[in-house]
């Protein structure tokens, strides 16, 4: 039996296969991401659930593709703690990026590749290769246009009050906004980037409005030129996307690509069918 498994800050898809490629069983926890949980943490989420934990016996093949995987040590965890778990499968531990990579590319296609889901990358696929140039240093530092980042926009504003009246008394109406309640979230306990990047669906509920419009548009130029304009060949590929606020705020990202002369290409909520399809395709 093979498990798949996309993960991301928020949560993970798992799916199982067998050697013909045949699904078996589907089921999904919270994220996996090494960079924010503990071991602890970690073990629990996987060993809850009861679909998992019955067939980690049975299971000889793991892939795990996962956000936060991007350097040795969070891989090194990732392994510590699926190896007493699926003790009698090989597991392959790659960064989420691979995912995306797979779920919207066929071999010998050239793309530039993002995921804007809870936190945001970037990179460029050859057609064999994956390339990438900027190392990621986190959601404090990076994750333009990414749930959290946009969650941590309309914290500000709010705090701040550039937020237009009626919109901020919405906001406070439908989230607990106590400054030592953030803290605490923020500061000590786990998950602060998934913490900020719940309320980016308020931006999402919220996105036709001027106010609205703006933040999204500088989120999105900000990830155009801190990370698309990375690679030279940026006008000459499509761009695919990976990622809820991708997904949800398209029409605003098309426009902000459009503005710009950039290809859009594919644009998808979650990579794990296509991923699965990938997984098929190669047995």
């Amino acid at each position: 039996m093979k498990l798949i498994v996309d993960s991301g800050s928020t949560k993970t898809d798992w799916i199982a296969i067998d050697n013909n490629g045949k699904k078996l069983f589907e089921t999904q926890t919270l994220g996996l991401n090494p960079q924010v949980l503990s071991e602890y943490i970690l073990e629990e989420r996987i060993i809850n659930n009861y679909e998992i934990y019955q067939s980690r016996k049975k299971i000889s093949e793991l892939f795990f593709y996962g956000a936060g995987c991007g350097t040795e040590p969070p891989k090194n965890l990732i392994k510590k703690v699926f190896k007493p778990i699926f003790e009698n499968a090989n597991i392959l531990i790659k960064e989420d990026t691979y995912a995306a990579i797979y779920s919207c590319c066929s071999p010998g296609d050239k793309a530039i590749v993002s995921i804007l889901g809870t936190g945001s990358n970037c990179s460029y696929f050859d057609g064999k290769n994956v390339h990438q140039k900027i190392t990621s240093l986190g959601y404090i530092l990076m994750d333009d246009a990414s749930g959290n980042y946009f969650g941590r926009q309309l914290l500000r504003d709010c705090y701040f009050n550039k937020m237009p009246l009626n919109l901020q008394e919405k906001f406070k109406k439908e989230f607990e906004l106590e400054a030592e309640l953030i803290k605490d979230h923020l500061y000590k306990k786990p998950n602060p980037n998934t913490y900020l990047a719940k309320f980016a669906k308020f931006l999402v509920q919220n996105k036709d409005l001027k106010y609205s419009k703006k933040l999204i548009k500088k989120g999105f130029n900000l990830f155009i030129k801190n990370q698309i304009r990375q690679f030279d060949n940026h006008f000459e590929v499509p761009l695919h996307f990976v990622g809820s606020i991708g997904y949800y705020l398209q029409d605003d990202l098309k426009k902000s690509l459009d503005s710009k002369g950039l290809q859009c290409g594919k644009i998808l909520k979650k990579p794990i069918d296509g991923l699965v399809a990938y997984h098929q395709s190669i047995i």
